[in-house]
């Protein structure tokens, strides 16, 4: 290994950054070696921090820790603790959730295209291009920056009982002063100044239209009551309270209530303290403006269809769907999550078309064998899976709008139905985690004619 480029504690190496890869980050060669390097930009010349490594390992990782030929599109990072040059001058990694801070917004987004392209191109065999949209009203305060858009953030806390954030790839938790991805309403909770020894994690969630935020405890193991009620003693009282026991799944009234009212599409709608809702505050409305009008454009969305929402959550897309068939269509909604499910019958309580069934998607498809003019599939991170895409296919809809936040799952299943015959006929990606890999994609399928 020629001495220029490795540092004498062998730790690291200067390398050419080449394209960018899912996951957030470029890869990078070094002697043959794959190196996956965080916080470049392809076309940069970097001196990279090794963070994983080894001889026989098949691949390294590394955090850039000084750029030796700056991209054009390389901006100062908003957030010190997430820069990975200034962090490791500290001595520590940078936090995770803001990987590509140091990027402009219109080469994230183009980043985020070519990785979309490429996933559907290598797992679907698809070649298509579609541009990465921006989201939110550029006029509102945070929106121009990528700034103040999480209505929902996860902390954990450090040793000393102080708020933190965990380090990429790492059990490292760092203290932070705030979080400038998240809205107002939770940086305004000063979560920072509080003690919070005996606390393993904190789930905060404030809502877009300015109702009750909800503050989720999960305690450490062994955690006293006393302990508790110190922590809530410090909270402001016009914040909800509850404690989260992820062994049992039980959410726990500390104070006030144990869900959040959001707001989406003209519909309300409550969210159970662990329930999923989407992070983004302009997000419900834009993904279901985007579903709604696929299915609306290819005449699939009219009164008197019959539809599926499949992993409907708490009823985000059901309700709307709901109105639009009315009462002489239907809707099945299909829920995993016991909690998430129960929400979303108080939520559609007086939406007669709708049937919400809880259990596995694959169980209730089979058990519910009928006819759908159309289905709308909003699986997990992981993807549907073969298995339910053949049971969708064999269901014989009209159309499938498919709602994914990984490109890679996304395009492994977009492969699955063009091996049963199925085209991929719209596509739309949106910005939803700005300064993150992340994106979310609506996809409208059909049957290839």
């Amino acid at each position: 290994m020629s001495s220029d480029t490795r540092t004498d504690a062998h730790t690291e190496l200067i390398v050419d950054v080449g394209p960018v890869a899912h996951g957030g980050h470029c890869v990078a060669r070094h002697e043959g070696r794959v190196v996956f390097v965080r916080h470049g930009i392809p076309g940069e010349k970097v001196r990279v921090r090794l963070t994983e490594s080894g001889a026989d390992a098949k691949f390294w990782r590394g955090d850039v820790v000084e750029v030796l030929e700056a991209s054009p599109d390389r901006v100062e990072h908003f957030w010190d603790l997430a820069d990975s040059a200034r962090s490791w001058s500290h001595r520590h990694p940078p936090v995770g959730g803001a990987e590509l801070g140091h990027i402009s917004l219109k080469r994230q987004r183009s980043l985020k295209g070519e990785v979309l392209a490429e996933q559907l191109h290598r797992l679907a065999g698809v070649d298509r291009e579609t541009a990465v949209e921006a989201v939110g009203d550029p006029a509102a305060p945070g929106t121009a920056a990528g700034l103040g858009w999480r209505t929902r953030a996860g902390f954990g806390v450090t040793p000393a009982g102080k708020l933190g954030m965990h380090a990429h790839r790492s059990d490292t938790v760092l203290p932070v002063g705030g979080m400038p991805l998240a809205v107002d309403a939770i940086n305004g909770l000063r979560l920072q100044d509080i003690d919070l020894q005996g606390i393993e994690r904190i789930e905060v969630a404030a809502p877009a239209n300015g109702s009750r935020p909800l503050v989720l405890l999960v305690p450490a193991p062994g955690t006293r009551a006393k302990r508790l009620s110190a922590v809530l003693a410090q909270l402001p009282e016009d914040v909800s309270v509850a404690s989260f026991d992820p062994v049992k799944g039980e959410v726990l009234r500390l104070r006030g209530r144990t869900y959040v009212q959001e707001t989406a599409a003209g519909h309300d709608f409550r969210v159970t303290g662990d329930g999923f809702w989407q992070i983004h505050r302009d997000a419900p409305d834009t993904l279901v403006g985007a579903v709604t009008g696929f299915l609306r454009d290819g005449g699939f969305l009219e009164p008197g269809a019959v539809l599926a929402d499949l992993y409907a959550g708490a009823g985000l897309f059901t309700a709307p769907l709901a109105h639009a068939v009315g009462v002489t269509g239907s809707v099945l909604s299909v829920e995993g999550s016991p909690g998430t499910s129960r929400d979303a019958r108080k939520n559609l309580h007086d939406a007669s078309q709708v049937e919400i069934v809880q259990g596995r998607v694959e169980r209730v498809l089979r058990e519910k064998a009928r006819s759908f003019d159309a289905i709308l599939l909003d699986p997990p991170r992981a993807g549907a899976g073969k298995a339910v895409v053949n049971q969708l296919i064999g269901a014989a809809p009209r159309a499938i709008a498919y709602v994914s936040c990984d490109p890679a799952s996304f395009a492994r299943d977009v492969g699955y139905f063009r091996q049963g015959g199925w085209e991929l006929s719209g596509l739309r990606a949106f910005d939803l985690y700005p300064h993150t890999h992340h994106m979310e994609t609506v996809a409208l399928l059909t049957p290839r004619r």
